[in-house]
């Protein structure tokens, strides 16, 4: 048994699971002690992003290692050869159950680097400051298909509403796996002894850091911000950061 750390407090639950060969134990412990890390008097906001994985309001951007993108080519190859067995011989030929094994093996695999990734990152945040703000992100609700579009002039036919644009966005979201990540950071935030702020997402990409003025032609492009009110120029994500570490400011002096 590979023991991941020490089993602290009193266990409630024993959950067992199974992920293709391996076996896991999971334990739910009651009133298990915080560990504060020492106060570092930083406060720091994030955005995030699939051009990026997330960006910081000092200007740091980090990677989108795009896990599944990185191994598409390989999953889309073991998943066709899955498809080529017919329906009637699946799950009763060694060779089909091989197949499906690896498919669920590079799915594991993808599941691991990415949790692996998000609890690195988290910790550096957690380990860095005191107070982390980020947006409040639905990410059901921003990975939902477009609704179709009939054609007023053509019963039965539809228009084009974006849907293969949609789903390349959508799969990059999946991909970055933002509602992991905020999780594990509120549950190594809540360990730690720090604060985690969640802020209205509306507009901390259109909105101007210097005079305020909010429009949808102040973000040029993905990466491009340029305030049409008073010509302040600057990182789009970097613009975001600073206006979600604004906003957190204000919620926290409301709290005090």
């Amino acid at each position: 048994m590979h023991q991941h750390r020490p089993v602290r407090s009193r266990v409630k639950t024993v959950s067992v699971k199974r992920e293709g060969n391996r076996w896991y134990v999971v334990l739910s412990c009651d009133e298990v002690p915080a560990e504060p890390l020492p106060p570092t008097g930083a406060i720091v906001g994030v955005d995030m992003g699939v051009a990026h994985f997330l960006t910081t309001s000092h200007g740091e951007h980090i990677a989108n290692p795009r896990f599944l993108t990185a191994m598409a080519d390989e999953l889309a190859q073991a998943q066709r050869y899955l498809a080529t067995f017919p329906k009637r011989t699946r799950q009763r030929t060694k060779h089909h159950r091989a197949a499906a094994r690896k498919v669920a093996k590079l799915h594991a695999k993808i599941r691991r680097q990415r949790a692996d990734f998000h609890h690195k990152t988290a910790r550096t945040l957690i380990t860095g400051h005191d107070v982390i703000a980020h947006e409040q992100l639905n990410t059901a609700g921003m990975t939902k298909s477009p609704a179709p579009k009939t054609d007023p002039e053509q019963p039965g036919r539809f228009l084009p509403n974006g849907a293969a644009a949609k789903a390349g966005l959508n799969r990059s979201i999946l991909d970055a796996g933002w509602a992991q990540f905020l999780q594990i950071l509120a549950n190594k935030a809540e360990s730690a002894g720090r604060l985690v702020v969640p802020v209205d997402a509306r507009d901390t990409s259109r909105t101007c850091p210097e005079c305020g003025h909010v429009a949808k032609g102040n973000r040029l492009t993905q990466a491009k911000f340029a305030c049409t009110a008073c010509g302040f120029t600057a990182n789009a994500d970097h613009v975001g950061a600073t206006n979600v570490l604004n906003r957190a400011r204000l919620v926290l002096c409301d709290v005090a």
